[in-house]
């Protein structure tokens, strides 16, 4: 098989798609593949017949829906990056429900631990928690927050059981209302889009805690500032925004109970030491007429 990297060549995937005995060429010279890290303006308007595959390096696609219409009907097949950074994800994740719920930026050089003492909370004391778009990443969060003993609710579309959980469910309003925590991992979609939203916020108790490692748009930012500043919610850890980024001078990056990291939950070091081995896994099975591992279901969108 033959294969480009764009928009960028990048040495460590290409190795090991080449030790795999596929070759690097570019794309002139009429690849089967096409490894892509960019964004929509990085894409080339035009692809050889060659191409048959284009393998994302990242799991959200949102923004390459024009993309996967005009290239899907000429019979291109689109795969993500899904699952493969299920664990740097989860253990971001993790960190930000700590962070807010251990009040890490309330702290001051005043040694305010008085303030703490009435403020900081523990993940283990009875706390029941909501996975909101329970795939890879959500299961593997599942397993790190074992030693927490913490009452967990996975909540998908299908209902289908999710291992770890203690239930699965659809989403209603009585998920909101009846947990502490709430981590977004569900794709962007016009179903969910700010599926967080004043309404929500309102169903939900007001020391709750919203944690986003999904997409920024799952969260209404102006409904979300608002209850955090009025009290009506806890805090917020966001590793994602809308806008993205967020500008300097807006209102979350003041308030001490919401942490914000700059959409890091995963890092461009282990994209680059893992997707080379899952394209070659995904060419693997599209050789072999099957569906590829990570197949981007193009009407669906993700």
């Amino acid at each position: 098989m033959k294969f480009t990297f764009l928009p960028k060549p990048k040495d460590e995937p290409i190795a090991a798609l080449e030790a795999e005995g596929h070759t690097h060429v570019g794309l002139e010279d009429n690849p089967d593949m096409v490894v892509f890290g960019g964004g929509p303006d990085d894409f080339p308007d035009e692809l050889p017949e060659s191409v048959k595959v284009v393998q994302i390096q990242y799991a959200g696609v949102e923004n390459l829906q024009d993309i996967f219409a005009k290239h899907g009907k000429n019979g291109v097949r689109f795969a993500n990056a899904g699952g493969l950074y299920d664990d740097t994800v989860a253990e971001s994740a993790l960190a930000l429900l700590l962070a807010v719920e251990h009040r890490m930026k309330a702290v001051s050089p005043e040694w305010n631990n008085t303030q703490l003492f009435r403020e900081k909370e523990y993940l283990f004391d009875g706390r029941k928690l909501a996975l909101i778009g329970a795939g890879g990443i959500g299961r593997t969060l599942i397993r790190f927050l074992e030693p927490f003993g913490m009452d967990i609710t996975a909540v998908n579309r299908s209902g289908n059981p999710v291992e770890g959980a203690h239930r699965t469910v659809k989403l209603t309003d009585d998920v909101w209302a009846d947990h502490d925590y709430f981590v977004l991992l569900t794709p962007l979609t016009d179903e969910t889009r700010h599926m967080v939203n004043a309404e929500t916020i309102g169903k939900m108790q007001d020391t709750a805690v919203v944690v986003n490692v999904g997409r920024g748009p799952l969260v209404d930012t102006q409904a979300l500032t608002q209850a955090l500043i009025d009290g009506t919610l806890r805090g917020a850890g966001l590793d994602v925004t809308e806008p993205e980024p967020l500008p300097a001078d807006h209102e979350l990056w003041g308030l001490d109970n919401c942490v914000i990291t700059p959409h890091v939950a995963n890092i461009p070091r282990f994209m680059m030491r893992r997707i080379g081995g899952l394209a070659a896994k995904n060419w693997e099975l599209f050789a072999a007429g099957e569906k590829m591992a990570t197949e981007v279901d193009i009407d669906a969108g993700y």
